[in-house]
């Protein structure tokens, strides 16, 4: 069993809450060492005992690097970066409707396979540990993030309207079957229908019912466009998250991605009912769908955390750079500049979002007999001086690159930049070749 100490670095544990105030968000960070048995953190800092005689296996110097946990992607299509800045600059029913869904329908599983594994790299390299995915051929999915080595919750996306809706149910059986629990406890199974307007009642019904029966929980566009609310409304004189309630999709755990147009009472039911709100904004702006009442929901009591969706709605998966935007665009939307302190906006893409995924027993922080999902972040970059506050430099001026090491499930994956579980340039060529086939088929 490995044994890692990572020494004398500067640590963000996450362990307590942001309570505003420049002085506030800087008495976050501590500074002493790490200790790493397994898959399991033993002490952080002065937090924590070694056992009688521990020595580490492996040492890591943590000079001029701050220790924080890995970032959580809450929303994601991880195998969409084999169409990354392909159909850009579109309104989102069209980009989906003419540009996406007809690529789409030509990927195989193999091209999954590797568009996700560019993906993972992608979120390693900038610092996610944990990230949230609905697509297709979510087995290709389990196998790329078995190899690579990162958490994931997978939900194979479910469309109701069409002859497949019954197919991809039973695939999603067999997933969580196959899946749930597996690769050393690192992936969980969800159920993902993808929207209200692409699922009618009577399916999500159905869906509700593997739910159950399987008790896992659900992933789900929500509330994301005018359009669809128009469509919803007019079919069922409802909201789509009054229609959720209605069905009964609020007794399991639910995961709403967007969330981005919300009635008062929207926000008080998934607030009762502890639904957990994926923020996507960069990609929200880019598609020009508005932006989400994140204040509004974290005043309710809803727990959001932040995603980045597809790289093909972004363009990129970095998480750091999505966590500075969350911070800035709801003070733009609210012209308060207290709206979303740094502080907040790194607890929502860490330890809350965590939470939202059901995880926050887990990881999100940096606590002994929680998993060893962390990362270091290189502190000699010119970006990081003078350090008048490490918590505002993180978000609002480190960059992706300043990851140095990511270590998950207490295994290191990236160390010293170079990814150790997978060939780089092999799975760039993979889809350079992939990508190129599916927008130009002949």
């Amino acid at each position: 069993m490995e044994r890692i100490l990572i020494k004398d670095c500067l640590i963000l544990p996450m362990t307590s809450e942001p309570s505003g105030g420049e002085e506030a968000q800087e008495e976050l960070v501590i500074s002493g060492d790490v200790a790493i048995e397994g898959d399991t953190i033993l002490q952080v800092g002065d937090q924590g005992e070694l056992p009688p005689n521990w020595k580490p296996t492996k040492v890591i110097d943590g000079k001029d690097h701050l220790c924080l946990p890995g970032l959580v992607n809450c929303h994601t299509h991880a195998a969409m970066t084999l169409f990354r800045s392909y159909a850009d600059d579109l309104p989102l029913m069209y980009w989906l409707e003419k540009k996406i869904w007809p690529v789409e329908a030509r990927l195989s599983g193999e091209d999954v396979y590797w568009g996700t594994a560019l993906a993972l790299i992608e979120m390693i390299r900038s610092g996610t540990t944990t990230f949230n995915d609905m697509y297709f051929f979510m087995d290709e999915v389990a196998q790329a993030v078995e190899k690579i080595g990162m958490r994931a919750c997978l939900a194979r996306g479910l469309i109701g309207i069409g002859v497949q809706g019954e197919v991809a149910l039973d695939e999603s059986k067999q997933l969580i079957a196959k899946w749930h629990k597996q690769a050393e406890g690192r992936i969980n199974i969800w159920l993902g229908p993808h929207a209200p307007y692409t699922c009618p009642p009577t399916y999500l019904e159905k869906v509700l019912a593997v739910a159950e029966e399987y008790q896992v929980g659900i992933h789900i566009h929500l509330s994301e466009t005018e359009g669809e609310i128009r469509q919803i409304q007019k079919q069922y004189g409802k909201t789509p998250v009054a229609l959720l309630r209605e069905l009964g999709a609020f007794r399991y755990p639910v995961v709403a991605a967007h969330c981005v147009h919300l009635t008062d009472e929207d926000i008080r039911c998934l607030a009762e009912n502890g639904v957990g709100v994926a923020h996507n904004p960069e990609s929200n702006m880019k598609l020009a769908s508005g932006i989400a009442p994140v204040t509004k929901l974290r005043a309710a009591g809803v727990a959001v955390g932040i995603g980045t969706d597809g790289a093909a709605s972004n363009n990129n998966l970095d998480m750091l750079e999505e966590t500075r935007t969350a911070a800035l665009l709801q003070k733009v939307a609210t012209g308060d500049p207290q709206a979303l302190p740094a502080a907040t906006a790194l607890f929502m893409a860490t330890r809350e979002g965590a939470r939202v995924l059901g995880l926050g027993d887990e990881i999100g922080m940096l606590k002994p007999g929680y998993k060893a999902d962390l990362i270091l972040i290189d502190l000699k970059q010119s970006h990081w001086y003078p350090k008048h506050n490490l918590v505002s430099q993180l978000v609002y001026a480190a960059q992706a690159h300043d990851v140095d090491t990511v270590i998950i499930n207490g295994k290191v994956v990236m160390e010293n930049r170079k990814i150790t579980t997978i060939d780089e340039e092999l799975v760039w060529a993979q889809v350079e070749e992939r990508a190129k086939r599916l927008v130009e088929p002949g």
